[in-house]
């Protein structure tokens, strides 16, 4: 069977491009799913790996819909190989069920690694050299004047994580730290 795994991070991002992708592989059953690719914990992508059989073939627009390290990605590979599914990157032009496909895989996710790794040690430099120049401050810390009314309602359960950082309009990293922030000056309140 073909199959296709459509990926887009946001709501507000468009899958047109990739579905035309689907469409020239005439794909029989489409997964799709708003979600970043750095979340390895995506529903649908669980759902599509458990759904292909042996002899199947996953197809998608390019490697960065299905993951954005090569170690997720190879894991990804990993599983498919296993069950015995070959997967096909439009875009990468790259197909798992012959040998230089499977090469030109394990290349292609190490070089976007080391790109990756590259543009994060250029930023980290960058910033400590703002540093040193007194230019960068680094970000704001997110405050919240009443947030012990939104912890109350995330301990009864009226509101989950990311119910609770959608009503605060920050992003659940965020929401983590400030609990975990919050809960740390609860524990010092209560041992002094």
């Amino acid at each position: 069977m073909k199959i296709g795994y459509v990926r887009v991070s946001t709501v507000e991002q468009n899958e047109a491009r990739q579905l035309e992708t689907m469409d020239k592989f005439n794909v029989e059953k489409i997964f799709s799913e708003k979600i970043s690719a750095k979340d390895v914990n995506r529903p649908k992508l669980a759902e599509m790996i458990e759904f292909a059989r042996e002899g199947d073939i996953i197809y998608i627009h390019d490697f960065s819909r299905l993951a954005r390290s090569t170690k997720d990605l190879l894991n990804i590979i990993e599983t498919l190989n296993n069950k015995h599914v070959n997967l096909v990157s439009y875009k990468e032009d790259i197909d798992t069920q012959t040998p230089t496909g499977r090469l030109l895989l394990t290349v292609i996710a190490a070089i976007n690694t080391f790109e990756r790794e590259n543009l994060l040690e250029r930023q980290r430099e960058g910033i400590e050299l703002a540093k040193k120049r007194g230019v960068y401050k680094g970000r704001q810390p997110v405050k919240i004047d009443d947030f012990a009314q939104y912890y109350a309602l995330y301990m009864k359960r009226q509101l989950n994580k990311t119910q609770l950082a959608h009503k605060l309009n920050i992003s659940r990293p965020t929401l983590n730290k400030l609990i975990k922030n919050y809960e740390n000056s609860l524990n010092t309140a209560i041992t002094a």
